[in-house]
């Protein structure tokens, strides 16, 4: 009986140590997949814990006619080890974030303004889409292919919300045509021709 009051003031004390409010991120250290280490807390402030970002539009002068404002741990040190962060979505005319995935993180979009296609494809290949309108919501499955397009007649607005302070991101199209992939291992793994393949490489930046 006594072994089993001693372990459980020990977890307790353990527990207690262990607990803090927060843990701001020390940007000049190493991120690792826990976050990042601590700043000292007598050098946190209350400029570590709000962000502005997100009421300044971005620029959409591109090729994808989008900006995304990230509010993530690297820009807003205080989310981390929170399990949270967010990003501004500006969609101009003909706007679209193409196929991406977040490999640490679900999404949360809420529409504020504006008319956005989105949707995302299972992993048994089945497409859930639907067009959101102003006060919508749409949850993006952590890992899963997913896009987002401006189906209005002036630009849209919305703010994304991720469940990690670091969501991570890869785009489908600059996986496949920013890179120095061969040319002809891309052709054989999606089934394009080569002039296909040469031409999107030509637009993203892409060699081989």
């Amino acid at each position: 009986m006594l072994h089993i009051l001693f372990l459980f003031s020990l977890i307790l004390t353990s527990t207690h140590v262990l607990a803090q409010d927060f843990c701001v991120a020390n940007l000049k250290g190493v991120q690792t997949p826990s976050g990042y280490a601590c700043k000292k807390e007598k050098t946190v402030t209350i400029d570590d814990f709000v962000f502005t970002g997100l009421g300044l539009e971005g620029n959409t002068t591109n090729i994808i006619n989008a900006a995304v404002t990230p509010a993530l741990v690297a820009q807003y040190p205080g989310v981390n080890g929170l399990g949270i962060s967010a990003a501004r979505l500006d969609l101009a005319l003909g706007g679209v974030v193409p196929m991406h995935t977040h490999p640490a993180a679900t999404e949360l979009l809420y529409v504020v303004h504006g008319h956005i296609t989105a949707g995302f494809i299972s992993s048994s290949n089945k497409v859930y889409l639907r067009t959101l309108k102003r006060g919508d919501i749409m949850i993006f499955p952590q890992g899963l292919l997913h896009f987002q397009i401006n189906a209005g007649k002036r630009p849209s607005l919305a703010i994304a919300n991720f469940n990690s302070p670091s969501p991570g991101l890869q785009i489908l199209d600059f996986a496949l045509f920013a890179n120095d992939l061969p040319s002809t291992l891309v052709e054989k793994s999606t089934f394009l021709d080569d002039a296909q393949v040469k031409k999107l490489k030509g637009v993203l930046g892409g060699t081989g």
